[in-house]
């Protein structure tokens, strides 16, 4: 192995092992939070599962700003130009706290409207609305905390959002664990108790991150005074991050069409459903952090003027994240059953999130793809080529396939878990072809 070639590996790995760590203690309070709800029955499991579906997507007003922001830091960074990477984080945070304050307002209104659209039983209607109302107090912060661990992670410092992670995580379980179930001579407010811890720990996060920035001992700080809202700056990250706003809310979307699949074969499937996606979070996990470090090594290297090395750079994480993501998939597999176990003691359920989490651990290679050659377009500005390849996977083939399972067919649930297959390898091929191609290399930023 050429030292170049060593060089490359030895700082892709840097940069991805705080984000996969990082999304390691996002997953597993997700992990716990399951568990500890799924002591209160399918019912409460569904309900908070409908929840963070819904919440997932009022947050995909934030991937505009996020990967806009990603993109235009990591391009200044690698042109050695600091004050202008630290404005558009700036500028990026007082938006993104804007946006999200807009977006909650008309969930916390109708909320149980907002639930019934997924088409599930009415004890799961009363239950998710009460958690989607509490949980959604956590947005603004979270809003906060994702725009500062995107913008320090594009200028190359991976550690202190992990560190603004860990204190998040471990706050979050500490208080879902003596909210839902009243410890401490506290009231058991069950599912909105796990909304609550939810808020309380995103906002001390938020809190953090601000007074890291605001130290100046970070790559990036937080100058002062704060200037006003620079609208120049705005739409420029905008420009660049809308195309994934639009690629999120389209599969949010398609996520909740998929589950009113899932929910004709009853509460057990749309149980089955979120467990299974709780655990395979973990798996995914390589994914997103070679994703980071793809965006960043490719953002900065074109910055730098040095494209060769930007497409070096994105292979590189591409062959890391497809043998941790394989490798994954096949553990996953082969524990499906004792690992589903221990979230939900239902037959029904068990049997339904053992098919789609072994369909889900072979579709891992195919995600690895999806992953790694999606951060390093997005930290390139390509932003648009991936929603593309979004409505054709998931809305043709997803989409397309669960509904001739259920329609047409009228097989079994494993046949809707089996469609997003064809979802990921179509992703996956478009993904290698664009990137391959070359023309990100252009894309205006």
């Amino acid at each position: 192995m050429s030292p170049r070639r060593s060089e490359l590996l030895r700082t892709t790995w840097a940069l991805a092992w705080p984000v996969i760590l990082s999304f390691s203690i996002e997953s597993l309070v997700g992990l716990c939070d399951t568990v500890m709800v799924g002591r209160l029955g399918p019912a409460a499991v569904a309900a908070v599962g409908v929840g963070t579906q819904i919440l997932s997507g009022v947050n995909v007003t934030l991937f505009a700003v996020g990967t806009g922001s990603l993109a235009v830091v990591a391009r200044h960074v690698g042109a050695g130009e600091l004050r202008a990477a630290e404005e558009t984080l700036v500028q990026a945070i007082l938006a993104a706290a804007a946006v999200s304050l807009v977006a909650i307002v008309p969930v916390e209104i109708w909320a149980p409207e907002v639930v019934s659209l997924f088409r599930v039983d009415a004890a799961v209607v009363a239950a998710g609305a009460d958690f989607v109302r509490a949980v959604m107090l956590e947005v603004p912060a979270a809003a906060t905390v994702f725009v500062i661990a995107t913008g320090l992670r594009a200028a190359g410092d991976t550690r202190t959002p992990l560190l603004i992670g860990a204190v998040v995580g471990t706050l979050n379980v500490a208080l879902a664990y003596l909210l839902i179930f009243g410890h401490a001579g506290l009231l058991a407010l069950g599912v909105v108790g796990a909304g609550i811890a939810t808020a309380v720990a995103f906002s001390t996060g938020a809190a953090l991150g601000l007074v890291l920035l605001a130290r100046g001992s970070l790559r990036l700080r937080l100058r002062r005074p704060v200037p006003l809202v620079k609208l120049d700056v705005v739409r420029r990250v905008l420009r660049v991050g809308y195309p994934a706003a639009i690629e999120q809310a389209m599969m949010q979307l398609g996520f909740v069409v998929y589950i009113v699949f899932a929910s004709g074969y009853g509460t057990a499937a749309v149980a089955a459903y979120f467990i299974g996606v709780r655990i395979l979070a973990l798996s995914f996990l390589p994914g997103l952090g070679f994703a980071a470090a793809a965006g960043t090594i490719v953002g900065q290297s074109l910055g730098a003027g040095r494209p060769a090395e930007a497409e070096h750079g994105g292979w590189t994480a591409l062959q890391l994240c497809l043998a941790l993501m394989t490798v994954a998939g096949l553990a996953i597999f082969a524990a499906a059953r004792p690992i589903a176990r221990v979230f939900v003691d239902d037959p029904l359920v068990i049997a339904d999130a053992v098919d789609f989490i072994r369909v889900l651990a072979v579709a891992q290679p195919l995600m690895a793809v999806d992953y790694a050659l999606g951060g390093a377009l997005r930290g390139a500005g390509d932003t648009r080529f991936p929603l593309w390849t979004v409505l054709l996977g998931f809305y043709v083939c997803r989409l397309g396939f669960a509904w001739v399972a259920t329609a047409v067919l009228h097989v079994g649930v494993v046949w809707v878990w089996a469609a997003l297959l064809g979802d990921y390898a179509a992703r996956s091929v478009l993904k290698s072809w664009r990137f391959r191609s070359g023309v990100w290399k252009h894309a205006r930023v």
